[in-house]
């Protein structure tokens, strides 16, 4: 990846501390964090305290309709620079922590709802709903958060997914 100058990353720096504690959740953040470099395409909801990865914005894309919840975390580094791409619809609870590492794409697909306190690695599927530190699937949105009426409509819409466990099976059974 090409070296930024020092005036360019002064000049991130400054525009990231405006985005996260600035107000304009729908308005000034994304234009805030577009003009970093961070790919935002339509009309996206950005809370407070948001951190998008500073080092290498342009490495994040965020898709139209999704929402951001307050202190959220997105990172497209470690170890050098990998992507995050959040698609139309999904939802990032707050205090959720998505991270990837060089060379990597981690993807939230479409409609996905990622619970408070989540730590993303891996690729959430499309409409899919994860919970808990370990960020495990439990069940299918099939009315995405970012487009139900009320949380109810929401919690209406969730399918469980059957997690299947294998049985030990004691020695010496047939």
């Amino acid at each position: 990846m090409k070296q930024k100058g020092y005036f360019r990353v002064a000049l991130n720096r400054i525009l990231h501390l405006l985005a996260r504690f600035g107000p304009g959740a729908t308005r000034l953040r994304p234009i805030l964090h577009r003009l970093r470099g961070v790919k935002i395409h339509g009309e996206v909801f950005i809370g407070d305290d948001v951190y998008l990865e500073n080092e290498y914005p342009e490495c994040v894309e965020i898709h139209d309709s999704v929402q951001i919840s307050v202190r959220a975390m997105i990172l497209a580094h470690t170890r050098g620079p990998g992507k995050v791409i959040i698609e139309k619809d999904a939802y990032i609870g707050p205090n959720s922590v998505i991270v990837t590492s060089g060379g990597r794409v981690l993807r939230i697909g479409e409609g996905a709802v990622i619970s408070a306190g989540c730590v993303i690695t891996k690729d959430v599927g499309a409409h899919t709903f994860v919970s808990g530190a370990q960020a495990k699937a439990i069940a299918r949105a099939r009315v995405p958060l970012t487009k139900a009426e009320c949380v109810e409509d929401f919690i209406r819409g969730l399918a469980p997914i059957k997690h299947t466990t294998s049985k030990a099976t004691p020695s010496g059974a047939k």
